[in-house]
């Protein structure tokens, strides 16, 4: 993961951290295992020192074995650490500069396995990793990886407290005549509408036989009021901007807490699939290859993009829902992290919906597949369209994920410039891949200026809107905490933050 053999130019950072553990396993280790295994992985390194100037030096290591073998029989003891998320290969005897060291390399976690914490409390032993080391999770970051950890998805429970009456009868109805149109003859169109709801997983009986509505039920069919009362930061909020000079200013607005409406899922997908549909640009491609359906497969994906916005976000998170429409993209941001690892979210077929319930409603009238193709069709539409590839932004504390959908085209074709494969799938979250790629260089190597990041990534240098981009994930990933940016005889530099 890094070169041993320049040791000395690396720093502590977000992925790095250093003990000299010459005294035996140092009880700091397992803070750090927590946060590294909890937010991006990283290296500890142990029988590594801290210079004065920062920089890393090697400490022979008298008998390094035992470390491993008491890091093993630590980690493993469910008193130390609720999880053992290494294989053999992630802990390793080596020499650095001719001094015994030992590497352990910690993954990111997967969702099932987070939060990975520390002695028998998540409460008080879950830690993530910032800028400034290691930091005890607050409440709300650790219930929101143990929401994600469950089978059950969150919004499937069932809300004893409520009764039906919570929900919007006039949201019930527009659901209803649409699943008729959509699907004529079905077996629930002659329920009552306890029943109904009951079978769309809307509602449930509960211990005392009286129906209530679940989490999913509430959010899809609700009042905003009551929606708030079990989702306190619960917020819909879609703008249309217009730029004037440096600054966007807001020309439409929908907010769920306006009053004038329900403030539903239901109802605000609606409002604002409407107008995302509206004045789409034209394909940039003119040569033939895009097909004459275009138009229609781009708001189909726009809808697409909405939905899994509106099924995939934490709604028990610090923020709300925010969809932004400008004349040249559409920016989407919910609350939550990924649940599936980025590279299946890029190959499709490997669905993990947050809101599983949220989905089903959704699909009954015919809106997302869940079918775990939904990011790769997106991406294809975009690809076909000409327009230069959507971006995800995933950023931490709180967790949030935006993805934008451009409608402006580079120069030249984008992949075929930037040297990408040709299969619209291996092109998916571009962006995404190459912000994994900077951190991993900075990873491997102490610092790198922008042409050492810009001959790993295979950009072409006469592509200034390819440079741009580049720029602009660096931009994000110093907002985020993750890189710094340094000079070095005025020539900027990149590190990961230490």
């Amino acid at each position: 993961m890094i070169d041993l053999s320049k040791l000395e130019q690396y720093r502590e950072n977000n992925r790095i951290e250093a003990k000299r553990a010459l005294g035996g396993l140092p009880q700091s280790i397992w803070e750090t295992y927590s946060a590294f295994a909890n937010t991006l992985g990283g290296i500890i390194l142990l029988g590594v020192e801290e210079d004065k100037d920062g920089s890393l030096y090697p400490i022979d290591l008298p008998d390094p074995g035992r470390l491993v073998r008491d890091f093993w029989e630590q980690v493993n003891d469910p008193r130390r650490t609720n999880v053992n998320i290494l294989s053999a290969g992630h802990v390793r005897i080596q020499e650095a500069d001719g001094k015994r060291i030992v590497t352990i390399t910690i993954p990111r976690a997967q969702r099932s396995d987070r939060p990975v914490y520390i002695g028998t409390d998540p409460m008080t032993g879950t830690y993530r990793r910032n800028g400034e080391g290691d930091y005890r999770c607050t409440v709300e970051e650790i219930q929101g990886m143990l929401r994600d950890a469950s089978i059950q998805t969150s919004d499937m429970k069932l809300l004893e407290n409520m009764t039906l009456d919570a929900l919007d009868i006039g949201t019930i109805r527009s659901y209803r005549r649409r699943m008729e149109e959509l699907r004529p003859g079905h077996a629930w169109e002659k329920l009552d509408t306890p029943a109904f709801l009951c079978r769309l997983g809307a509602a449930g009986r509960g211990l005392s036989g009286l129906i209530h509505p679940t989490t999913a039920g509430l959010l899809f069919f609700g009042h905003n009021s009551n929606i708030r009362k079990v989702f306190p930061n619960y917020l819909l909020d879609y703008q249309e901007q217009e730029q004037i000079q440096d600054q966007f200013h807001p020309l439409t607005q929908i907010r769920s807490s306006c009053g004038d409406w329900s403030g539903n899922l239901y109802d605000f997908y609606f409002r604002v699939s409407r107008r995302l549909a509206r004045r789409i640009p034209a394909p940039n491609k003119t040569d033939g290859h895009a097909a004459p359906n275009m138009i229609e497969r781009t708001e189909r994906a726009l809808r697409e993009a909405l939905a899994n916005c509106l099924i995939n976000a934490d709604y028990y998170g610090q923020k709300g829902i925010s969809i932004i429409r400008r004349k040249d993209a559409v920016i989407l941001s919910n609350p939550g992290d990924f649940r599936i690892e980025i590279e299946e979210a890029k190959s499709g077929g490997v669905s993990d919906p947050r809101g599983a319930a949220l989905l089903r409603i959704f699909n009954m009238i015919r809106v997302s597949s869940g079918a775990g193709s939904g990011i790769p069709g997106i991406f294809n539409v975009w690809n076909d369209n000409g327009w230069d590839p959507p971006t995800i932004h995933e950023s931490f504390n709180p967790d949030q994920i935006t993805l934008t959908l451009p409608f402006t085209s580079s120069e030249a074709d984008s992949s075929e410039a930037a040297g990408l494969p040709a299969d619209p799938r291996e092109g998916v979250l571009t962006d995404i891949a190459q912000k994994t790629a900077i951190i991993d260089y900075l990873t491997d190597h102490a610092q790198a200026e922008l042409k050492d990041l810009i001959l790993h990534l295979h950009l072409p240098e006469d592509q200034p809107m390819q440079i741009q981009k580049l720029l602009d994930l660096l931009a994000q990933l110093t907002a985020d905490g993750i890189i710094t940016i340094g000079e070095d005889e005025k020539n900027p530099f990149y590190r990961l933050r230490a």
